[in-house]
């Protein structure tokens, strides 16, 4: 038997640890850099939820992904032993049918997705603890739910673990992508046959050339609550609430499994320093995200609020995500703009199987940024890692 290849992972947030797993699974001897404890704090993906949902406005690409994600996950699943994923459907709603909510509809349908359209009394009426106010159109989707972040985080790092990858807490410096190496603070090296940069809100620093300014790091702010004892019973069979209006939406995830509400804005600041800036979010950033939940949710005045604190994404100019190579030993993994982590296992899975048959590699960039099918080739290998 040969000696295994090696990769080398920088990041190991929800991507990273996703790649160095799929990787493991190809046949490679995998070491994760990470610079603070993990799971980090201070990574993006390190949160009680995320939300997957096939409701992406336009985005005919991302939408049709959903279901190959589901399937990545059902194998992360059977590994971890256990499932971290709670099914809560989706309730969408605007001011009007056009926008995000009316390109949604319009693309779900096209697909052959069950939507139900709702009127505003229809929405109260269904969900008490939501009222009518404003609402010009809204749809709702049996299918969605919550992944549960912070659990599969840890869930993966002691998968990755038991898979002999090792993880090392160092902070990288600089990124040499034709030599496959990272230089680290203390002025030690690492190298391997194969290097990911999967380092969220801080790759563009480490990597200007290939990634700024079309990805840039962004502070957004989520608000923890607790709802008032009358509608506590409403939350704990709640959909997952979108109202993402360009001029000021939020979204809203339901308290499952113990965790709390959370509402969050759904606009890309696309400013702050995700090294430097503090977590806490101050009094004004979080009364920004609750005056666009107080015409929704009833009763605001009674919710009691638990915290509010920043997150850094990598945002990308369009909302793409970013996974190309470098050079023939270095892929990055990048601007997944807040809506990346329902896709990590699938990516990547997508990501180790084109590094196993370079021929595939061609189709993954623009795959992955949502624009084109996959190839008949990258289709079947994702279609055998899913199995």
């Amino acid at each position: 038997m040969g000696t295994p290849r090696t990769a080398l992972v920088l990041g190991a947030g929800i991507m990273g640890l996703s790649a160095a797993w799929a990787l493991t699974r190809q046949g490679f001897a995998v070491r994760i850099v990470e610079q603070d404890p993990v799971p980090n704090p201070r990574g993006a993906s390190v949160d009680h939820h995320r939300l997957i949902r096939h409701a992406y406005g336009a985005q005919a690409g991302y939408m049709r992904m959903i279901d190959p994600a589901y399937a990545a996950w059902d194998q992360v699943w059977r590994e971890l032993g256990e499932v971290l994923h709670i099914p809560t459907g989706v309730l969408a709603v605007s001011g009007t049918a056009s926008g995000w909510l009316g390109d949604s509809r319009a693309t779900l349908r096209g697909d052959g997705h069950a939507v139900t359209d709702l009127t505003a009394e229809q929405v109260a009426s269904r969900f008490p603890i939501f009222t009518e106010a404003g609402i010009g159109a809204a749809f709702h989707m049996a299918s969605g739910g919550v992944l549960l972040a912070e659990r599969i985080i840890a869930g993966l790092v002691r998968a990755c673990a038991d898979r002999g990858v090792e993880i090392e807490q160092a902070r990288a410096a600089s990124v040499d992508p034709t030599r496959a190496t990272l230089l680290l603070e203390d002025g030690s090296e690492r190298a391997a046959d194969l290097l990911v940069v999967a380092a969220g809100p801080w790759a563009p620093r480490l990597l200007p050339a290939a990634l700024a300014p079309r990805v840039v790091a962004s502070r957004q702010i989520i608000v923890r609550l607790e709802p008032p004892a009358p509608h506590r019973e409403g939350w704990s069979r709640a959909p997952m609430l979108l109202d993402l209006a360009e001029d000021g939406g939020f979204y809203a995830v339901p308290p499952v499994a113990g965790t709390p509400l959370k509402i969050g804005d759904h606009r890309f600041s696309r400013r702050g320093d995700a090294q430097a800036d503090p977590r806490e979010a101050t009094a004004d950033e979080a009364e920004e995200i609750l005056a666009f939940a107080r015409p929704r949710l009833r009763d605001m005045a009674g919710y009691r609020i638990l915290g509010a604190r920043a997150c850094y994404y990598d945002v990308e100019d369009g909302e793409r995500f970013v996974i190309e190579p470098l050079s023939e030993r270095c892929l990055v993994m990048s601007g997944f703009s807040g809506h990346g982590f329902k896709f990590g296992p699938l990516l990547g899975l997508a990501l180790a199987a084109a590094v196993a048959d370079p021929a595939l590699m061609p189709a993954l960039p623009g795959w992955a940024a949502g624009e084109a099918p996959p190839a008949p080739g990258l289709l079947a290998a994702l279609e055998g890692a899913t199995a």
